[in-house]
């Protein structure tokens, strides 16, 4: 009897779970299927706690919170460290912002709490937030 063919689901699953990043654009999928049965495969690994998305066409990689057993975001950084390597990927040309600068740097002893960068060169309009934080794009 032949083995029962792989759906969508899981074929985008088992290159999640292959990859090393931490960060998916829709388009990474786009050879397994068309668009709409790609997001629609997305969806339900959102809906099932393996991805969480964060805008049109970017989802992050989730683990499962051992305090409260729902999906969190399992990128190093937290949510801005996914929102930078989602622009990286996105091909965006990014800086910290000054706030950012200025800590790091030693200039200021305030902890920047929201997530800026400062976007070069770029007329990006994507939006990228998880649980009501919203990544900030200074233009420069």
């Amino acid at each position: 009897m032949p083995a029962r063919r792989k759906s969508l689901r899981e074929r985008i699953a088992a290159q999640i779970a292959r990859g090393d990043d931490e960060v998916f654009l829709t388009r990474e999928f786009r050879r397994l299927g068309c668009e709409r049965h790609v997001g629609r495969a997305l969806r339900q690994l959102v809906e099932g706690g393996l991805l969480i998305r964060l805008g049109y066409g970017v989802y992050g990689r989730a683990e499962t919170s051992r305090l409260t057993g729902k999906p969190m975001l399992a990128a190093g950084g937290g949510f801005i460290g996914a929102a930078r390597q989602a622009l990286d990927k996105l091909g965006v040309r990014w800086e910290m912002a000054d706030a950012q600068r200025a800590y790091n740097e030693g200039r200021s002893t305030q902890v920047p709490v929201n997530p800026r960068v400062r976007v070069v060169k770029s007329r990006v309009t994507r939006k990228l937030r998880h649980q009501g934080h919203e990544l900030v794009m200074e233009r420069g």
